[in-house]
């Protein structure tokens, strides 16, 4: 398997090695020296035609550490924002000789396409598509989780069985949702997702998860996570809530409901985060959340994916479709 798509398809054994081998890089991310010599001659390419500075930020400075070249390229400004097309753009790369693509598109299916289509030869690395998968982000976020239930030292070679897990609010519009769920699920967690109807997708019967529509029930029932999603009012056309205020009092995390969590707790977002809306400011700040430690586990892991892609241990991506 030459790329990371999704989650969907990523079962626990290649789920572990891919965390396994970013609690390696983690290990070196504390020396004076941060950098690895692992990827020198290799070019990695972030096509990005959505605007995402964290990620692409964090790409940036994993393919950097592991001594790649690194290229970045946006949309704007762009022959893409002239009317280049996909293959067009791929065709360039291809021609560029770059190894691995980074790519985050507003279309559903963007990477695979590009990976799947015989335009390019790079490994192609899902940055975040439509409201498809966000595969990286979710492994970041497992890696979060897992080193917060068995310490640094302690989670090598373990899943999250039985770990609980809430995820909250815009389930509809979040692809960072979508690939969480999948994940976790492979790992043993079990998933709940909570929020209002209007923003949880129509069928999720076959999703491995259960559904809650009252933020303060899914706390009473006790969990070992609270994940809390972004309103992406960027991605709304419709009224989907009454109101702003309307929808932090009834699904925003705000002082009450942190008072109210489990003492062992932690509280995850995927940032950027609407303060003061799904999450105030005391709890993002608080020392149950892990927003800096998910931005920091970011860099680590997605070292641990280019560092598989590129170094010849592709057996870690493989997947339950390529059996």
């Amino acid at each position: 398997m030459r790329h990371l798509l999704d989650t969907r398809t990523l079962d626990r054994e290649s789920a572990i090695r891919i965390l396994d081998v970013a609690e390696d890089m983690a290990a070196t991310q504390s020396r004076e020296v941060k950098k690895l010599p692992t990827l020198r001659g290799k070019s990695v390419v972030n096509l990005f035609f959505e605007d995402s500075t964290r990620t692409r930020i964090s790409f940036e400075a994993a393919a950097k550490r592991l001594s790649a070249d690194v290229i970045n390229f946006s949309a704007k400004g762009s022959s893409v924002s002239k009317g280049e097309s996909l293959k067009d753009t791929a065709q360039t790369l291809e021609a560029m000789g770059a190894d691995a693509v980074v790519v985050r598109h507003g279309a559903s299916g963007a990477p695979r396409t590009l990976a799947t289509s015989g335009w390019i030869s790079a490994g192609v690395v899902n940055a975040g598509d439509g409201t498809h998968e966000h595969p990286t982000q979710a492994l970041l976020d497992a890696f979060t989780m897992r080193r917060r239930r068995y310490g640094a030292g302690g989670s090598r070679g373990r899943d999250l069985a039985g770990y609980r897990v809430a995820i909250v609010g815009d389930i509809l519009h979040s692809r960072v949702a979508r690939s969480n769920v999948w994940l976790l699920a492979a790992l043993g967690a079990d998933v709940t997702l909570v929020g209002p109807p209007t923003l949880l997708p129509q069928d999720v019967s076959a999703w491995p998860v259960s559904v809650a529509y009252s933020l303060d029930e899914a706390i009473a029932s006790g969990h070992d996570a609270i994940m809390m999603l972004r309103i992406q009012l960027e991605r709304m056309n419709a009224a989907y809530f009454p109101s702003e205020r309307e929808y932090a009092r009834i699904w925003g995390l705000g002082s009450d409901r942190l008072a109210a969590l489990g003492e062992d707790t932690i509280v995850l977002h995927p940032g950027p985060m609407n303060r003061g809306l799904e999450i105030c400011s005391e709890a993002a700040d608080s020392p149950r959340a892990t927003v800096r430690e998910q931005v920091a586990n970011g860099v680590s892991v997605r070292m641990a994916v280019l560092y598989l892609l590129l170094a010849g241990e592709r057996e870690g991506f493989e997947t339950k479709e390529s059996r």
